[in-house]
């Protein structure tokens, strides 16, 4: 079971980031940039550890 949670908030922190990058870039606001490529490693964390978690059977 926490193999979907996260791989679920991995995929919503991954687009959110997404959004949060590309507003940056419109505005020229480099602190949103980064806020948004922070928020979309933490979703490819959290996606890897969906991934971990579904190859071991949530066992950890």
């Amino acid at each position: 079971m926490g193999e979907f949670k996260d791989k679920a908030r991995g995929a919503a922190n991954e687009a959110i980031g997404k959004t949060k990058a590309a507003a940056g870039r419109a505005t020229d606001n480099p602190e949103l940039v980064a806020k948004g490529i922070a928020q979309q490693a933490k979703g490819k964390a959290q996606n890897i550890s969906g991934t971990v978690k579904g190859a071991l059977g949530d066992k950890i």
